[in-house]
């Protein structure tokens, strides 16, 4: 065979090759679109949905609709705002995809008067204004039945959280019935009615704590005596405040409600100062000195330890108070945990700015065997254990042997898993269960496991739940106008809420966004912000210098000379107008030319992602062929 037959026999071959596969992409791509498959490589897996989003729609037995209200056609909408509503309308077809066809996905399009305005309206779909004076809608209604559940204003800066808040308002449309929760405290939360119950050597009236007035909002709210040996059937989510000896058969009746399922949120604390009369550690006078809390054996048994001895102290996030002497005072005592502080993957709290706690306690421990612990809130390294007694003293007094130790403090931690009991013996000695009904013999010998994996939600401060820390109370009109002082209401709102949810709703943790921006290029652009303002601010001082020159001429003017100009003057006017002008001009050549890096580096950077990965295809092809070539010569 001739050197020219090989040779259109290996083009033959390359290019016959090159069609197979590019009809088999084209195959691959029509597979694909017709299954609505997609191949996730993002480092978060962000265009998957989580498997706890699978399994709720999995378990639909009713059809949902879902109408998604998006301005598409104003050209005023933000470009932000239109990329992120692209992502949101992936995320619903999503939806409807792994729903089997129960999520009924419908994109309206709200223009000015028209039908989809009018329904985003009655949906309750917020219009954003714009300031230009137009109104563009993005949210979202999902409605089964005659229940519906609004997202009023999609954000993106709420982007992390948008599954998790599509898939609640989907399971709250389903199961529209308030949950029931179980109260238990050895404090007056309901008011007048449980202080005469609980406590009985208190007197005064006292109305509810707003945090029990919010949980009626949202809750079929259950009140349970500090003594009770059983909890009720019908509660699956139970709030602990402020556990103070608990006798046996009570801890007993809380072990055996978390084994069977059941999801306890207890607030914890090593001095309670809200137990004190005032709930004011700076006020005198107080009733008696604040006592701890804690679950004893419970905590024991999930593999963590409380102190009730000691609180935290932390130089890093200490608030300042009005001590005694009317001066401000540093309290490390009292901590106003940022940001940085909170667990900002976990739903409940990836939207809280300020959280205060005050006095409270630390967890330490890595939870039992098939727990899982997350730290929820912690304090960060300048912190250190103190003696309770300091915190009594002032803040002026815990600063004064202050010596941090380095370690963060679990100050709320989440054990979520598989359960063992603290009561390997059954109930204890001499306690039987006071329900009015017959134990059956399975009930009475006790679990000794989780029937299924359930939640714990301990929190080392009771404080803060507290109207004191956390409201402040203003009459105005004679309405009582509550006005929060820091996120610590939403902390214990949002927990609460959340465990009350489906099982799988706990497992969807917040998402990193999706849009991520070029660091490098970000930081172009603030070295180029940094300089410009020095510019602006340079600029102004010129400026200031100038006019000070000028007023500084005029006062040196006598009365009937106040409206001529000086030849002094007339040389200081002269020289701003040349001092601003090359001012305006040298501030205009730095902000192009720090455009033009910015552009050029974005220019390289998409380049590099759109060619090079093709080059360097390419050049290995390339390479190979010439080692077949000379391999082929060679021979």
């Amino acid at each position: 065979m001739s050197k020219t037959s090989k040779s259109t026999k290996l083009f033959l071959f390359s290019a016959l090759g090159v069609l197979a596969m590019g009809a088999l992409l084209v195959a691959v791509n029509l597979l694909a679109g017709l299954f609505h498959g997609r191949l996730d490589l993002t480092e978060n897996r962000l265009f998957t949905l989580s498997p706890g989003t699978a399994a709720v729609l999995q378990k639909m037995d009713t059809p949902v609709t879902v109408r998604f209200y998006y301005s598409r056609d104003n050209a005023q909408m933000p470009v932000a705002l239109k990329a992120y509503a692209q992502r949101i309308e992936d995320l619903l077809g999503q939806y409807r995809s792994r729903s089997g066809g129960k999520v009924n996905v419908q994109l309206l399009n709200p223009a000015p008067d028209s039908d989809a305005e009018d329904a985003a309206r009655l949906d309750g779909v917020a219009g954003q204004p714009l300031p230009n004076g137009d109104v563009v809608y993005l949210g979202v209604a999902i409605s089964c039945l005659d229940q519906t559940v609004a997202l009023p204003v999609l954000s993106p800066d709420r982007e992390s959280l948008l599954e998790y808040d599509l898939t609640r308002a989907i399971y709250r449309v389903l199961h529209p019935e308030k949950p029931v929760l179980g109260l238990m405290s050895s404090l007056p939360i309901s008011g007048q009615q449980q202080q005469m119950f609980m406590m009985p050597n208190a007197g005064g009236a006292e109305p509810p704590w707003t945090l029990y007035s919010e949980l009626k909002n949202s809750f079929a709210v259950t009140e349970i005596p500090v003594t009770a040996d059983s909890i009720p059937a019908n509660v699956n989510v139970l709030l602990l405040i402020h556990p103070r000896d608990l006798s046996g058969p009570t801890l007993y009746a809380l072990d055996q409600f978390v084994l069977r399922g059941g999801r306890l949120l207890a607030f914890l604390d090593p001095q309670c100062w809200t137990e004190s009369k005032g709930g004011n550690p700076m006020s005198s006078g107080m009733r008696a000195p604040p006592g701890p809390s804690t679950l004893g054996t419970l905590l024991a048994a999930w593999g963590v330890a409380f102190d009730t001895e000691k609180i935290v102290a932390d130089v890093g996030t200490m608030l300042q108070v009005q001590g005694r002497d009317g001066n401000p005072e540093r309290m490390p005592a009292l901590l106003g945990l940022r940001r940085e502080n909170v667990d900002a993957g976990d739903p409940a709290l990836a939207t809280l700015d300020s959280v205060m706690v005050a006095f409270g306690g630390a967890f330490t421990g890595n939870g039992a065997p098939g727990l899982k612990k997350t730290v929820l809130l912690s304090s960060s390294k300048e912190s250190q254990m103190i003696e309770k007694f300091l915190a009594q003293m002032g803040g002026e007094a815990i600063m004064r042997d202050f010596k941090p130790d380095g370690q963060q403090r679990a100050l709320a931690i989440r054990l979520a898993g598989t359960f063992k009991t603290a009561f390997p013996d059954g109930r204890p000695a001499g306690d039987t269960p006071n329900t009015g009904d017959k134990a059956k013999p399975a009930a009475a010998a006790g679990l000794k496991a989780s029937a299924k994996p359930t939640s714990v939600v301990l929190v080392g401060d009771v404080d803060l739940i507290a109207d004191p820390f956390c409201v402040r109370v203003q009459n105005l009109m004679g309405q009582k106008v509550l006005t929060p002082l820091n996120d610590n209401l939403d902390l214990a709102l949002n927990l609460a809420e959340q465990l009350a949810g489906d099982d799988n709703l706990l497992g969807i943790r917040g998402r990193a966004a999706a849009v991520r921006p070029f660091t490098v290029v970000a930081r172009l652009q603030a070295n180029a912000e940094r300089q410009y303002q020095e510019q602006i601010r340079q600029l102004e001082d010129n400026l200031a210098k100038a006019q000070q020159e000028l007023s500084d001429l005029q006062q040196q003017k006598s009365g009937d000379q106040k409206f001529i100009l000086s030849p002094d003057q007339q040389n200081a006017i002269a020289k701003f107008k040349q001092t601003e002008a090359e001012s305006r001009r040298q501030l205009k050549l730095v902000r192009k030319q720090f455009r033009q890096e910015i552009d050029a580096l974005e220019t390289r950077v998409k380049w590099a992602n759109i060619a090079l990965v093709p080059v360097i295809v390419g050049l290995f092809g390339l390479v190979v062929a010439i080692i077949k070539k000379r391999r082929s010569v060679a021979r």
